[in-house]
């Protein structure tokens, strides 16, 4: 069984709960995980599960103008924030609306802060929804990895990201896909 971990990340969290997911699933399958911008066709035709996340912006998933001012925050004074080597060019979004056809099994994840989703909305929805839509098989229902208001990831996130990862990789073995 092949896996496939592929996010946006804009400062770092939704590129290490990424990492930790696709450490779980290598307990249980071989797993990669890669950036949006490093994703070829190829890869996504070999797989037996997709697993996609990107951070929440404005109660979805990030569009140019959210990245631009995500981007912005970095400048300004007093920050500590960076932003993730992988941050520029589009979103996970247009990575969505540009693969094809599948029916491989999928599962979404996003990360947000740590408020009501209904306050926060989640990316998460969003990407379930488009891997849907592309012929993809949920395996679970989208999650949400918390981060704080000052853009950190909350204390557990990564281990939590790690046992879901690992959570997954035995779902796909015993669905037998």
């Amino acid at each position: 069984m092949r896996a496939l971990v592929v996010y946006e990340s804009m400062y770092g969290n939704t590129h290490e709960v990424a990492t930790a997911i696709g450490d779980g699933l290598r307990e249980v399958v071989d797993a990669e995980v890669l950036s949006i911008h490093d994703v070829s066709t190829e890869q996504l035709a070999e797989i037996d599960l997709l697993v996609v996340g990107g951070p929440t912006h404005v109660h979805g998933m990030s569009r140019e103008a959210t990245r631009t001012s995500a981007g912005e925050v970095v400048t300004a004074p007093d920050n500590s924030l960076s932003l993730d080597p992988d941050a520029a060019g589009d979103g996970v979004r247009e990575w969505l609306e540009s693969i094809g056809e599948s029916s491989a099994r999928a599962a979404a994840f996003d990360t947000r802060v740590d408020i009501s989703p209904l306050l926060s909305g989640r990316a998460s929805k969003g990407i379930g929804k488009q891997l849907r839509h592309h012929g993809y098989r949920l395996l679970v229902d989208p999650e949400s990895f918390l981060v704080t208001k000052a853009t950190q990831l909350e204390s557990g996130e990564h281990a939590r990201a790690r046992a879901w990862g690992e959570q997954l990789g035995r779902q796909l073995d015993t669905d037998g896909h």
